[in-house]
């Protein structure tokens, strides 16, 4: 999704695109990380803040009522206002009867530059789950969770058969000739790379579109690519890095069973053995 500076008109050009996907045969619709708005974390600004509502809230509403009518589960991406001065990188899983399904709150939160997370967002509380759906158990994390192999591992061993992944991932444009390639790879490599050690069906919903803040600057060019890969990693359906799309595919769940019945690794796992985990680095006693 290529999104505007205009939060009414990104929503409406949303529900456009649910409506069409459900007419398409589409089940789950998941939308890309904070669609409504362009991404304003490339700045620091307590402006911004009036751009979160609450969950249940308005845009929850209206999405509720389009996934109801078109009979589909909607991965609904948002800027959560809990509570003055609390606000959370949140995602409403929405089932297909318009209710709200469950909700997931980012938790591992970025600070880097043009990416500062960390002004924004309360890191989430709400752990690692997945939800029950008219169209069957699903897990959302939210774009920097992509590169943590725990999240993706707790997901699945909640039930989840596919894990979500909404997003707003680009490049410097400064960085785009020395490192863009390899920042791109990595992104969809550790990602088909849970898939693989959990064997479930993994979905990254990028948006599209070269975004510069009002006040100026290089922006940041995302670089769309959004894929649904299988649980042997494949990737079956992959979206153009230039313009918008509805990438369609389907999640198999015979396949699904037969790759976990030939690669165990839920069943070989060593819960006996992974003492410290838990722990910010081993460090060596002094």
């Amino acid at each position: 999704m290529a999104v505007s500076h205009n939060p009414q008109e990104n929503l409406a050009r949303a529900t456009a695109k649910i409506e069409e996907a459900g007419r398409n045969g589409a089940q789950v619709v998941c939308l890309p990380e904070l669609f409504q708005s362009q991404y304003f974390c490339q700045r620091e600004d307590t402006a911004n803040f009036d751009l979160a509502e609450a969950v249940p809230g308005p845009t929850t509403e209206t999405l509720g009522r389009v996934a109801q009518k078109a009979r589909v589960v909607v991965v609904a991406p948002l800027f959560e206002r809990r509570a003055a001065g609390v606000y959370h990188n949140t995602a409403a899983i929405i089932d297909a009867d318009g209710k709200i399904a469950g909700v997931y709150r980012k938790m591992h939160i970025p600070d880097d530059p043009a990416y500062y997370e960390k002004f924004y967002f309360t890191p989430g509380d709400l752990g690692f789950r997945a939800f029950e759906t008219q169209a069957g158990k699903i897990a959302t994390l939210i774009c920097w969770d992509q590169w943590y192999p725990e999240g993706a591992r707790l997901a699945a061993l909640n039930g989840a058969c596919i894990l979500f992944y909404p997003t707003a991932i680009g490049w410097h444009p400064s960085e785009k000739e020395s490192n863009g390639a390899a920042q791109r790879d990595s992104w969809r490599t550790v990602q088909r790379g849970h898939a693989i050690a959990n064997g479930i069906y993994v979905a990254a919903v990028n948006r599209v579109g070269h975004e510069i803040p009002a006040t100026g600057g290089d922006g940041l060019e995302f670089w769309g690519g959004s894929f649904l890969c299988d649980p042997q990693g494949v990737v079956i359906a992959e979206a153009s890095t230039d313009r918008e799309d509805i990438l369609y595919g389907t999640v198999d769940l015979a396949h699904l069973e037969d790759v976990r019945r030939n690669w165990p690794f839920l069943r070989d796992r060593r819960i006996d053995a992974y003492h410290g985990i838990e722990q910010r680095f081993l460090d060596d006693k002094p």
